[in-house]
């Protein structure tokens, strides 16, 4: 059984191809309980849009170091970038080797397209994918690591980017995938191009999108994205504007005719990028003299010298312009900045605008740079000035700590031309008791417009004689607002220590600060028992999202996962906001798991939403058949309900579809109750075929309560996503398969988890493994253990302090030595300094002495990841070799937190496959796989 984990936020860029479309967009409005740069980023024309949905026995002691050779040549123009080879462990490219073909058929599987509605919801976009694992010449493309960000020099644009390979305009009545004679592809741009930044027009009736070289040979060279318009109701596309520049910002429609976006400056190219001088001018120097206390966490790809900074800024450098799409006219209306946002105001009429400013750091990344904030009008003129931020190097690491000044600067969604933003009254340090500790304001434009024209207008900020109202007021961290109308919003705000939520009713059109406040819900989040849910948003006429008020009155439409001990059953209810009740319309019942989306018909902006007819997007899945979306009506207060489907899309892996899928319930010896969800082969009898190796992957999280932690956050009744690295794939081999078992650590009151990490971490993984062999699933001798970034930390800890229950280890891409990560990692605050035992308590590293089972260790060389530098993987690995454990190091080139190329993922596979195999599986290795034979110096 191989125990693996990983993080959420780790997979994302391991979005599963092949797996069908789910629902994204406005449809419900929940809280940030960290606040978010900009809640409502592309809130403003944001399609309806659904994407790909879910696109870490001991043997005789030897050790071994697999360094795959960086990068091949890119093929000739029109060659496929995926082909299988017919022989599973035939070589792709010198070094790299293929997983079994049981499971190189489903990694390989073809993706399904993408789909964004138009705003008229009358056409949608099909949006075609390529194979969705990127050959290894892409990622081996120059890249350079500059302030946290990575950029590819010769598009001035952010590295490694996905795209599309066409777009067709489709009749909302069709069903997706729509077939050829209903799609109207859209034409005219070079046949080739790969196509990113897609976007409807907020009249529905042009297509925008950006155009690239593929760079392979025979193509046009690789230069900035050119930006297209189409027709919607012919297709034919035809050029707007070159050189997009792409780093921080992509481009904005301001109204129905009109785009603004980001352009390299003239002259400027990759050519003309600074050269390294060919000795140093001198030592690198940093300095605190003045003995500023700044902690910060291990960030990556940071600023190094000042040929760096001259980088930076060559490639960050842009200038403003809006394009009329009718006739092609550029205007410029902004000098060259470092400009990092552009954000239209929901009428079109004002820009809100961020750049960059020196000094610059050597310590944080770009996001901590001193910016400054400005109002525009939608010509280049300025309104007012909003915030001049300083470098932000003395953020406090505890959680919710945030920066000094104006932060979340944003358009409110129900107001034509409003902004509001919060300014932290502890100077963003929680640890300061005050109150408020948060203060939210507003600005109307369209005021502070007529106040700078007054001033004599001009760049002379006379909107700054406008005083911001103060809407409202928060004790804890505020984490945002979610606009409906003068009658209506909801302010939230929440604490990490104790996990508390506490939504505030407000009445924006009152005059006061917090007018006609009302506590709606003061509640723990971590307790999804009591999960009320989250209010579904409308279309404004803005093309924004506001709260959906039923039939005009104050009642709101919440869905929810429906957490029970049972499982999830997502609901839709109706809550009154006077009396608090609420009235079920909805619930999702076996043997199917369904969700609730968007509202589709809320076009008509004048009129409230009515339950009566309500239509809504809804998701449905088992756990044999992948998400499809239907489009449903509501009538008789939900009482009948009828549908028309929009997706209808095959089965990813049919080879799995009938494989056995059961969510288990076992207590720890503490008493806390834990599920894990156990897949078996298709046809597998444990009565008849015995136990199974196992392949057993989590991620443990901390909790505050034994009750939080306990609870039931799944449902038997939903479809198995595979990603291009997912455990699950194991299946196709014969074992068996525990995903996602629940290791909660937990730490009531002032506890704090990780001083008792290992205890909860080793009590957990033993009642599953235990749980799984009672069943008579499970061989206990054959149980592997692994993970992915934190769930590789796991991992090395349960294979050094559980070796009795795991026959071998599989970490990738982690962090073992804690002493490298200082002032703190994952969810603890302390610094090394604070709890120097427990940092080396839970260190890997500090236990090399004591593993006892094979390990093998991978690890991206390009890691993105704070904390998770290759340094560890391979500091660990010495360590372990120099105690004479077996283990295994492989390096993947050009790789990050998250793999990406075909070679490396199918690499990574074969690699994790015969480590099973052999150490913990049926044995099924391959003759060329390479081992150490003790008289090679452990390399390979």
């Amino acid at each position: 059984c191989v125990l693996m984990m990983h993080s959420a936020s780790c997979m994302r860029t391991v979005a599963s191809r092949q797996a069908p479309m789910a629902i994204l967009g406005a449809r419900s409005i929940k809280p940030c309980f960290a606040w978010p740069a900009s809640c409502t980023r592309h809130a403003r024309h944001a399609p309806w849009c659904m994407h790909a949905a879910p696109p870490e026995s001991a043997g005789h002691a030897t050790a071994a170091t697999v360094h795959i050779p960086p990068s091949v040549a890119p093929p000739a123009h029109g060659a496929s970038h995926a082909s299988s080879p017919s022989a599973p462990q035939q070589q792709q490219a010198s070094g790299y080797r293929l997983p079994p073909k049981e499971i190189l058929d489903i990694v390989d599987a073809e993706p399904q397209p993408g789909l964004s509605y138009s705003p008229d919801r009358t056409r949608f976009l099909q949006l075609f994918r390529p194979p969705a694992l990127p050959p290894i010449h892409e990622m081996a493309r120059p890249e350079l690591k500059l302030a946290g960000l990575r950029v590819d020099p010769e598009m001035f644009a952010r590295s490694k980017m996905g795209h599309y390979t066409g777009i067709a305009v489709v009749g909302a009545d069709q069903v997706v995938p729509a077939p050829a004679d209903k799609c109207m592809h859209i034409t005219g741009y070079p046949a080739g191009a790969w196509l990113n930044y897609a976007a409807w027009s907020p009249d529905s009736t042009r297509i925008s999108f950006t155009t690239r070289s593929p760079g392979a040979a025979g193509d046009p060279p690789r230069e900035p994205l050119a930006l297209w318009v189409a027709d919607a109701a012919t297709g034919v596309a035809r050029p707007l504007l070159k050189n997009l520049h792409t780093v921080f910002d992509d481009y904005s429609w301001l109204d129905d005719h009109h785009i603004v976006a980001c352009v390299v400056p003239a002259g400027v190219t990759a050519a003309s990028a600074p050269q390294r001088p060919p000795q140093p001018p001198g030592p690198r120097i940093q300095d605190n003299s003045t003995g500023r206390k700044s902690q910060n966490r291990t960030y990556p790809d940071l600023l190094k010298d000042e040929h760096d900074v001259a980088l930076f800024e060559h490639y960050g450098l842009s200038e403003i312009v809006v394009v009329d799409v009718r006739d092609g006219s550029v205007r410029r209306i902004a000098p060259k900045r470092m400009y990092s946002e552009v954000d239209v105001s929901p009428d079109g009429r004002y820009l809100l605008v961020s750049w960059l400013e020196r000094p610059y750091s050597f310590n944080v990344p770009c996001g901590r740079f001193p910016k400054r904030v400005q109002l525009w009008r939608a010509d280049g003129s300025l309104v007012r000035e909003m915030a001049a931020l300083p470098l932000a190097e003395d953020i406090p690491i505890a959680f919710n700590s945030t920066r000094k000044g104006p932060r979340g600067i944003d358009w409110r969604t129900d107001k034509p031309c409003e902004l509001y933003w919060v300014e932290a009254q502890d100077g963003g340090d929680p640890a300061v008791e005050v109150s408020p500790r948060d203060i939210v304001y507003t600005l109307c434009a369209d005021a502070a417009s007529a106040a700078a024209a007054a001033a004599g207008g001009g760049d002379g900020n006379g909107g700054a004689g406008v005083a911001p109202r103060v809407l409202a007021t928060t004790d804890l961290r505020c984490g945002g607002v979610a606009w409906g109308d003068d009658d209506l919003a909801i302010l939230y705000e929440s604490w990490w220590k104790t996990r508390r939520s506490v939504w505030w009713l407000i009445s924006p059109g009152k005059e006061g600060a917090n007018p006609g406040r009302e506590l709606l819900y003061d509640r723990n989040y971590e307790d999804v028992y009591t999960d009320p849910g989250s209010p579904l948003s409308r279309r404004t006429e803005w093309g924004t999202y506001v709260l959906a008020k039923v039939d005009g009155k104050r009642q709101l439409l919440m869905e929810g996962t429906g957490a029970t001990p049972e499982g999830n059953r997502p609901f839709l209810d109706l809550l009154d906001l006077g009396s608090r009740a609420t009235t079920r319309l909805w619930q999702s019942s076996s043997p199917f798991y369904e969700q609730p989306g968007s509202i589709m018909n809320d076009l008509d902006h004048t009129k409230p939403v009515a339950l009566e007819g309500l239509q809504l997007l809804l998701t449905r899945e088992s756990a044999k058949d992948p998400p499809q979306s239907y489009i449903v009506t509501l009538t008789d207060g939900g009482k009948s309900l009828t549908e028309r489907q929009v997706t209808n899309y095959p089965h990813p892996y049919p080879t799995l579809r009938d494989m056995q899928r059961e969510v288990l319930r076992y207590p720890r010896n503490d008493g806390v109750m834990l599920t894990a969800t156990l897949y078996t082969p298709p046809g597998y009898d444990a009565a008849r075929d015995g136990p199974l190796p196992c392949v057993f992957w989590a991620y443990p999280r901390e909790f505050k309560s034994k009750d939080a932690a306990g609870q039931m956050r799944r449902s038997p009744h939903q479809f198995t996503s595979i990603g291009s690295t997912s455990p699950t794939l194991w299946v196709a081999r014969g074992y068996a398969v525990l995903d996602g078992p629940t290791l909660p650590i937990v730490a009531e009151g002032q506890e704090e988890p990780n001083d008792t990490f290992l205890e909860q971490l080793t009590a957990g993984a033993q009642a599953c493994v235990d749980e799984c062999v009672r069943r008579g699933i499970v061989d206990p001798k054959r149980v592997s253990v692994g993970g992915h970034s934190y769930g590789a930390f796991m991992a090395a800890n349960l294979v050094t302090h559980a070796p009795g229950t795991f026959a071998c280890g599989i970490a990738r891409t982690g962090a073992f030595n804690r002493t490298l990560t200082p002032f703190g990692f994952q969810n603890e605050e302390r610094t090394l300094w604070q709890a120097a035992d427990v940092y080396a308590r839970m260190s890997p590293f500090m236990s090399a002495d004591k593993v006892t089972r094979p390990l093998l260790l991978i690890h991206g060389e390009d890691d993105n990841n704070p904390g998770t530098f290759p340094l560890q993987s391979e500091r660990y690995y010495h360590a372990l070799k120099g105690h004479g454990a077996t283990c295994r190091l492989v390096l993947l080139p050009h790789e990050s937190h998250g793999y990406r190329a075909r070679e490396s993922i199918m690499h990574t596979l074969y690699e994790m496959d015969q480590w099973v195999e052999k150490y913990a599986g049926f044995g099924r290795t391959d003759p060329d796989y390479h081992v150490d034979s003790g008289d090679e110096g452990g390399s390979a």
